[in-house]
């Protein structure tokens, strides 16, 4: 196959959505820290004069990357084609399936699934070891957080069936 004919996503529309993605984090810093107020006190600062300013410096930066993605020449520049997004799938999709289970299940069991699935389907691991891990990964992560930090992270049903809140 030509490489003309292979499907793929280029340099140019990578760099203009990440533009517009960074202006957009900006606008919404912006826009939060008006909320809270922008403006100087007879004490100083207000809570958001400080992110509105920074929130403006990425809306800046964005749009000026926004230009030179139209005046740069990234002819032939290839970003992502077919046969580099099966590894980036790899890596996303469980990483997109683990945020799923995290809402659905919790953070402890969302976490001992994704150790363990990663650790087997990529790493070519044992079914016990990985499942061992994952369990380990996951005792760990609850008694840094909820233990030592006494900060509770987001639980699901089977943490609730078991009594763990």
């Amino acid at each position: 196959m030509a490489e003309d004919s292979k499907r793929h996503l280029s340099r140019r529309t990578m760099e203009i959505a990440t533009a517009i993605a960074t202006a957009a984090a900006g606008g919404a810093v912006c826009y939060g820290a008006a909320e809270i107020g922008t403006g100087w006190t007879e004490t100083g600062p207000a809570p958001g004069y400080f992110p509105f300013y920074i929130g403006l410096l990425i809306i800046l930066g964005s749009l000026a990357n926004l230009i030179r993605a139209f005046v740069k020449d990234w002819s032939g520049e290839i970003f992502l084609d077919s046969e580099r997004a099966r590894p980036v799938l790899a890596f996303a999709l469980p990483l997109v399936g683990f945020m799923v289970g995290a809402l659905l299940l919790g953070l402890y069991v969302a976490t001992l699934l994704y150790v363990s699935t990663a650790m087997i389907w990529q790493g070519r691991y044992r079914w016990w070891i990985a499942t061992l891990t994952g369990a380990a990964v996951t005792a760990a992560f609850y008694c840094v957080f909820e233990i030592a930090f006494q900060v509770p992270l987001l639980k699901g049903p089977i943490e609730d069936w078991l009594g763990i809140y």
